[in-house]
């Protein structure tokens, strides 16, 4: 039995929501993010091609960039581990989107509003809402100064948990369902009622059948595998680091109440020659 990929691999979630030929799936997904009070009705994607080198590159992007028919640029990134930069990293891409739509000399009316939507596999916020929205406000009336900036974050496990013998009439939860795990019992429920979700499982299904497909996705798989080890072990040098300097603070407290050296040993872990370069230091 073949086993469905994951669309929380940039890979898969680029080719089902990046995909050309079925503008819908990104459609659908916008909206439901947005919320616009008119609908969005047609996207023009602007980078659906994934390249080889791309793809075993673990520093590369899989995003999505698309410009709906109302003018509104849109970035899409998903991402499986906390770095710590998501704010200033999409803050980065969303001035750069914004930037790039005009050249020195064009009128400043020309820009668009920019929307830079992350789609996160980890909790990130300090609040428990699964969406957040942010623009421009006045910090004392909340007056809005302009909708031209808006940054999206979905995180996708405070999605409350579904039961599939509801009704699910919020879109985007059905999106975030879907993305989550595409095999749930909630989703098939989904592919009844909802025909954007059916045909993203559907395309799902194909890339997950294709042998291509499945290749490029262990590879881009072993990519972000990489660059997860990478950052847990500078999280791990960071926590080892933080463990040793406590300890020597510790020592050099106890040092300063006249404890023996064995027993600020026992309590640190320190060495007694440490304790020892510690005590000439004083």
């Amino acid at each position: 039995m073949t086993y469905l990929l994951s669309p929380k691999v940039d890979f898969v979630f680029k080719r089902i929501f990046g995909n050309e030929k079925h503008p819908d799936i990104l459609i659908s997904f916008l909206n439901a993010v947005m919320k616009p009070k008119d609908l969005i009705e047609s996207v023009q994607i602007r980078n659906s091609d994934i390249e080889k080198e791309h793809i075993e590159d673990k520093y590369s992007r899989l995003d999505i960039k698309a410009i709906t028919n109302k003018g509104e640029y849109i970035n899409i990134e998903i991402q499986v581990k906390n770095e710590y930069n998501m704010i200033k990293r999409s803050l980065y891409y969303w001035s750069k989107m914004f930037e790039n739509q005009i050249v020195e000399g064009d009128n400043y009316n020309k820009l668009a509003k920019t929307v830079c939507i992350n789609i996160l596999d980890f909790k990130y916020l300090k609040n428990d809402k699964f969406h957040n929205a942010y623009r421009l406000k006045e910090i004392d009336t909340n007056e809005e100064l302009t909708d031209t900036m808006e940054l999206h974050f979905i995180e996708i496990p405070k999605l409350r948990k579904l039961d599939d013998s509801e009704e699910i009439s919020d879109m985007l939860e059905a999106w975030v369902a879907f993305i989550q795990s595409p095999e749930s019992e909630v989703v098939e429920k989904l592919e009844m009622s909802k025909k954007e979700i059916k045909e993203a499982k559907s395309q799902l299904l194909k890339m997950s059948v294709d042998s291509k497909d499945r290749y490029m996705y262990e590879k881009r798989k072993e990519s972000i595998l990489e660059k997860v080890s990478l950052i847990e072990s500078a999280e791990q040098k960071g926590i080892e680091q933080g463990e040793y300097k406590k300890a020597i603070e510790i020592a050099q407290n106890a040092i300063n109440n006249n404890l023996d050296e064995n027993t600020i040993q026992l309590i640190t872990g320190l060495s007694l020659e440490e304790i020892k370069i510690l005590k000439n230091e004083k």
